[in-house]
């Protein structure tokens, strides 16, 4: 740390005169060298993995050049202190370490958010802090600028806050916060990997695990921020009477998501009808539920909705379902030909089922004609209906055309009869 301003850049010009900068130059280039010869060996042991042990062991690989480097650096430094000066190792560490936080500052907020410009930016502005902070701390100012922010202060009853407060404040939140989500993401990328367990347990766990993990980051944060914890029983009395009158729907929702996750009611990828709206489910988060339409609209639905109005699942406990069809024939036509020709159409679609067995059915006799109903049984409800009906439909008609089966329109007689007398 620096003793004095200037302190270790004019202390390492004073050994640039000397042959014991040599050494120093000779301890660094060897830890160097090492460094990057255990990096490698180290990368090419590490193992293929995917997942949350990916993210992890991608961390390590990122920072262990100057981090390998600044220990042998240290040990060097600690061995050759007893013989000759050691102003350039000083330096040396110093700069190892602000390479490693940038390398690790960078590498959290890639896996944490997704990218974007502010993304770039935040990593750009925290390289430039650590660098700046780097330079402070070598020029020997940084002890001097440290104590004008401390004497920029006020009190707050018996609490003095400064300037140097506010911000090593703000600073240990962001690093614990990021350090809670950075960890989150890895829990999260580890539970949904699990494949024996249910995919609305693991969403439930997940989001439980980053909960967590948030809280105890901001409860580790505040005493570092000088900031007493008991303060937030106030603010969770606040917190209470604002849930109970103005987010009393936010939190319907959010509660309604758990209960939808845990009772396992709604899986991703299920079809559902939701106050007459067909669609897949596509996303489903602890707040809403996006139900995406054939025609790629996508609905955002509250969890609150799904509790309190009736849901249809089409896939509950199984994904078959039956699709109807109607078709009228004239009492004149071969019936019984006509429940074989619908039939047959229906079997040439390779969505119907072969079990259950498509079935026509004589329905009624109807002042225009025989109505019939055919049942077919499909397993895709995702993929719609209309196009099915319309193909099959259209087979009928053919095979309809062909053997003189005739579909009747309404027809009325009219019988006019002769003048009453009056």
């Amino acid at each position: 740390m620096p003793q004095s301003t200037h302190n270790l850049l004019t202390e390492l010009l004073s050994d640039l005169e000397q042959t014991k900068i040599l050494w120093q130059l000779a301890v660094l280039g060897f830890s160097l060298a090492l460094a990057w010869g255990l990096t490698r060996l180290l990368r090419s042991r590490l193992p293929k993995s995917e997942g949350a042990i990916k993210v992890g062991l991608g961390g390590v690989s990122r920072v262990a050049f100057p981090l390998v480097a600044l220990l042998l650096v240290v040990i060097g430094k600690t061995i050759l202190k007893n013989w000759y000066s050691i102003n350039l190792l000083n330096i040396a560490t110093s700069l190892l370490l602000a390479l490693a936080l940038v390398r690790l500052a960078v590498y959290a907020l890639r896996k944490i958010f997704a990218p974007s410009g502010w993304l770039h930016s935040s990593e750009r502005f925290i390289a430039t802090a650590i660098w700046i902070g780097l330079a402070l701390h070598l020029t020997g100012f940084l002890p001097e600028i440290l104590d004008a922010m401390d004497e920029l202060s006020f009190h707050a009853g018996r609490q003095k806050i400064s300037l140097l407060t506010i911000l090593s404040g703000i600073l240990s939140v962001l690093v614990t916060l990021v350090a809670a989500m950075w960890l989150g993401r890895v829990l999260e990328n580890r539970v949904m990997a699990a494949e024996n367990l249910d995919m609305n347990l693991r969403v439930v766990l997940a989001k439980l695990f980053r909960a967590v993990l948030v809280v105890l980051g901001i409860l580790v944060a505040l005493p570092l921020a000088g900031i007493d914890i008991t303060v937030l029983s106030v603010f969770g009395g606040a917190l209470g009477v604002g849930i109970g009158f103005g987010l009393q729907k936010i939190a319907s929702n959010y509660v309604s998501g758990f209960i939808i996750l845990i009772d396992r009611s709604i899986h991703p990828g299920d079809s559902l009808t939701v106050e007459g709206r067909f669609g897949t489910v596509s996303q489903l988060t602890a707040r809403y539920m996006v139900l995406k339409s054939l025609d790629g609209t996508e609905a955002i639905i509250p969890n609150e909705t799904l509790i309190s109005s009736t849901v249809i699942n089409h896939s509950y406990t199984n994904r078959q379902i039956r699709v109807g069809i109607q078709v009228q024939i004239s009492y004149q036509s071969d019936l019984e030909r006509a429940m074989a020709i619908m039939k047959e159409a229906a079997t040439k679609q390779p969505r119907v089922l072969a079990d259950p067995e498509t079935k026509v059915f004589l329905k009624s006799f109807g002042d225009n004609g025989i109505d019939l109903e055919m049942s077919i049984w499909i397993n895709d409800p995702e993929e719609g209906q209309l196009g099915l009906k319309s193909d099959i439909n259209l087979e009928i008609w053919r095979q309809f055309q062909a053997a003189g089966i005739e579909i009747p329109y309404p027809q009325r007689d009219i019988r006019i009869i002769g003048n009453q007398p009056g």
